[in-house]
């Protein structure tokens, strides 16, 4: 395979969670004053950890969102999970294939550590990832579009940056894959595939990934 590390992005990449928390997201902002569509949740926060949400409200309206906006969400968000999250279609014969041809992955994700795991477990790709192949934004100082992230994930899973290749589905992602000097590989199920402008390789089907690894 011509990589030696495949860092997947969590949300829209290995779950099917971004429909889900982008609507409870929207319903939210707008709950609290700050009217958002589903469609502006998709095109402005997708990708995103929890600090740049509250930096984007506060920047455009000059408002602070509530202390406990990041616990009241993420409950709604959890819930949410346990009666609708799946799999994204096709990524559990991905992470088979590359545990058979023993190559190194893991999950680089916006969103924190409780998050990842409680999709995992919900959706029973917790067996593909301990915990030496989670990393999440919260274990570095900045989220992406910064190459942090990654770095942080190559550095720790002892793998140069321009052996990697990053599997992402959000515009900060890509820009972050390209910072940290990685291949990415955009996925387009949920994402125009002009808004991923700089992968390096885009596709719409998990069926098509392990082709393009290869």
């Amino acid at each position: 395979m011509r990589y030696d590390l495949v860092l997947f992005d969590n949300d829209g990449v290995l779950v099917d969670s971004e429909p889900i928390s982008n609507r409870l997201l929207a319903a939210y902002l707008t709950e609290l004053g700050h009217p958002t569509s589903y469609e502006e949740s998709i095109r402005d926060y997708m990708g995103s950890a929890m600090h740049r949400i509250h930096e984007l409200v506060l920047e455009r309206t000059g408002q602070q969102l509530p202390d406990d906006f990041d616990d009241v969400f993420h409950g709604r968000v959890f819930a949410a999970f346990e009666e609708q999250l799946k799999p994204v279609a096709g990524v559990e014969q991905v992470l088979q294939k590359l545990t058979a041809d023993a190559v190194p992955y893991c999950v680089a994700s916006s969103g924190s550590h409780e998050r990842i795991r409680v999709g995992h477990r919900t959706t029973g790709l917790d067996r593909w990832f301990d915990e030496g192949r989670v990393f999440s934004s919260q274990d570095v100082g900045r989220g992406k579009p910064a190459p942090d992230l990654f770095l942080y994930a190559a550095e720790r899973m002892g793998i140069a940056p321009e052996r990697c290749v990053v599997v992402e589905d959000s515009p900060l992602g890509v820009r972050a894959a390209v910072a940290a000097g990685m291949d990415v590989y955009g996925f387009t199920a949920m994402t125009p595939a002009g808004r991923l402008a700089g992968a390096t390789q885009l596709f719409s089907d998990m069926g098509e990934l392990m082709g393009m690894l290869a």
